[in-house]
């Protein structure tokens, strides 16, 4: 098939997608299908392009002294041809532009894929950069496959830019050129222009990290046993260790290796979250300027991992085996790669793939609702999920079967068994169901006992039609046998202290769901981190809101967090403590942590001002 007959077809099949529910034609490249699927889940225009703009940027960052020997030399290279060269950051940020031909220029100005503008998916729709970063490896666009029109006059290749010591993807490099037969050629070069990159950033790395690296490579060297290498900002994990981590595992780790690293080898158990429990063999690691960080060899307890203690993450309901797969499965709308996270993630995404009725346990604030809208959407299926609540005053907090009137279990069905209007049974049995469909019924735990048999067929009506069928709850219902047995599969939602690997990547999700158009500065998550954050990550997008709406700058700095978040207290303070906690944290932020001039504004001493912050755990970050 020729390029140009290609075109049309990609074209069409782009176009019947945007007007139907089905999902995008087999002739569409998979990784462009499931692009087209996150944009349309993201509402993005297909006529103009509308991004966020941050002037203010850091131009001599780590990534850009790396990128620019790299951009000079292909500047050079292909100076006089209409191939544009770009750098971004790891959130779609462009922070340089590289381009000869005039007029490739001006579109690149009118598309606004200009530095200072964020080409990420999510903003943007299926381009070369956003897919580079979403999917974490190397992409291709060409022409009509763009999400959005006026994109679908050029050609780009994009790859991400990783550290080579940590891992991470630090940005992006991308080439754009217009349509022809040059495109096909960018692929191989972008990927050179990356790993070109990536060596001038190992070569810029610290001494410290070049210490943590070698040590952590010739620990791994030979065998697989558990391996995790800890320094300031590093974290290197093997996978014997990764997959059996969590982002709390790692804090409470660092926590006991910075205890045992007075003495050069030493060892100590550690208790983890979930109940388990590792051995830990500590060294500390040096390096040319000192200590650079500690090597962890683990040694885990077999006996917790031959069974799972019942209701963690990964757990099927009765009947079903428990998946152990912890690659990151990425969901539409939802930010997340911890260990903890994961296999939720996937088993979530495999259940309506395959319309298995699933059971999404977790706290309160968790994001169950949002996992399963987040999984429906991944499934690639256009219709929004029906989701009803069982604790709806409209159903009774008693099992009410209509508005104002009590429950009465011999009046729950009318003539021939139907549930009667306005009752719960009712509900779900009225919502649109069939292939291609989703009903979500929250808080299943205030179904009642006498309730559970009529709601459990309901359920079981959808399922039949092909409805993927999910619940959610905070604890075991009243009814856990007959409502139980609705469900193939459970997972377990992770409560965001177990997570915590997690908290960037939601604070930035976060951030661009409450459209703040803010970034967090680097003094934030060190606070953020320290939280047990019972209300979850509703919590942290209520706490987020906020700071973003009374910022003075373009970013979240700690001054714009609430009092509370200053202050590392483990008992529960009376009202006036509160008041005097607060009034303490607000005084010393305007005082830029000038504990006398706070003490003086305030009419305390400056000893009472420290024996306060000590009795309240008030830390305030460095100001340099």
């Amino acid at each position: 098939m020729d390029s140009t007959a290609r075109e049309r077809n990609i074209a069409r099949a782009r176009l019947k997608f945007l007007q139907s529910a089905e999902p995008p034609a087999s002739v569409v490249p998979e990784k462009i299908r499931d692009s087209w699927q996150r944009s349309k889940h993201w509402g993005i225009g297909i006529d103009e392009v509308t991004v966020p703009y941050q002037p203010d940027y850091d131009r001599e960052s780590r990534l850009m002294r790396a990128a620019t020997p790299v951009l000079d030399r292909l500047e050079r290279t292909l100076a006089g041809s209409d191939v544009c060269v770009i750098v971004t950051d790891r959130k779609g940020w462009v922070r340089d532009r590289r381009v000869g031909e005039l007029r490739l220029s001006a579109h690149l100005d009118r598309v606004k894929l200009a530095p200072g503008f964020s080409y990420a998916e999510q903003f943007v729709g299926t381009n070369g950069i956003g897919m580079a970063l979403e999917e974490r490896r190397s992409s291709m666009v060409l022409g009509t496959e763009h999400f959005n029109e006026r994109l679908q006059k050029v050609s780009c290749a994009a790859s991400p830019i990783r550290n080579p010591i940590s891992g991470r993807v630090e940005g992006a490099i991308n080439l754009t050129c217009w349509n022809g037969p040059a495109g096909s050629l960018m692929a191989a070069l972008v990927q050179e222009a990356a790993d070109d990159v990536e060596r001038m950033l190992y070569e810029s790395g610290t001494t410290c990290e070049h210490a943590l690296l070698e040590a952590f490579r010739q620990a791994t060297h030979y065998g697989c046993r558990p391996v995790l290498c800890l320094g300031q900002d590093l974290l290197l994990a093997n996978s014997a260790a990764a997959g059996r981590l969590t982002g709390d595992d790692h804090r409470l780790l660092h926590e006991a290796a910075a205890e045992l690293g007075h003495a050069p080898r030493t060892r100590r158990r550690v208790q983890l979250t979930g109940g388990r429990s590792v051995l830990v063999r500590c060294r500390r690691v040096d390096g040319p300027a000192g200590k650079a960080g500690y090597l962890l060899d683990l040694t885990f307890d077999d006996a917790p991992t031959a069974e799972e203690p019942r209701g963690t993450a990964g757990s099927r309901a009765p009947g079903g085996s428990r998946g152990g797969d912890t690659r990151p499965c990425p969901l539409p709308g939802l930010a997340g790669a911890d260990p903890a996270w994961n296999p939720v993630a996937r088993t979530a995404a495999r259940c309506a793939r395959e319309r298995v009725p699933l059971l999404i346990y977790g706290e309160a604030g968790t994001g169950k609702a949002a996992l399963a809208r987040a999984a429906h959407a991944f499934a690639g299926t256009a219709s929004a999920p029906v989701v009803i609540d069982a604790a709806d005053p409209r159903y009774g907090a008693d099992g009410a079967t209509a508005p104002n009137r009590p429950y009465n279990a011999y009046e729950a069905t009318g003539p021939d068994d139907a549930p009667l209007p306005g009752s719960l049974p009712y509900a779900l049995r009225s919502a649109p169901a069939g292939p291609g469909r989703a009903l979500v019924l929250l808080h299943l735990d205030a179904v009642t006992t006498a309730r559970a048999p009529a709601v459990a067929q309901a359920l079981s009506a959808a399922a039949a039609r092909g409805t993927w069928t999910v619940a959610t709850l905070g604890r075991a219902p009243e009814g856990a046998d007959t409502l139980l047995r609705c469900f193939a599969e459970a997972v377990t939602v992770p409560p965001l202290r177990h997570r915590l690997a997690d908290l960037p990547a939601l604070v930035d999700a976060l951030l661009r769901r409450v459209g703040a158009g803010a970034e967090c500065s680097p003094e934030v998550l060190p606070l953020l981190r320290r939280q047990d954050w019972p209300g979850n990550v509703r919590q942290l997008e209520s706490v987020l809101r906020k700071a973003a709406a009374g910022r003075r700058t373009y970013r979240v700095e700690p001054r714009d967090l609430p009092p509370s978040l200053h202050a590392a207290g483990h008992r529960a303070l009376s009202g006036w403590e509160t008041a005097e906690r607060d009034t303490l944290v607000a005084a010393l932020l305007e005082a830029d942590g000038n504990k006398l001039l706070a003490a003086q504004r305030l009419g305390i001493s400056r000893t009472t001002v420290y024996r306060k912050m000590r009795a309240y755990g008030i830390t305030l970050p460095a100001h340099h």
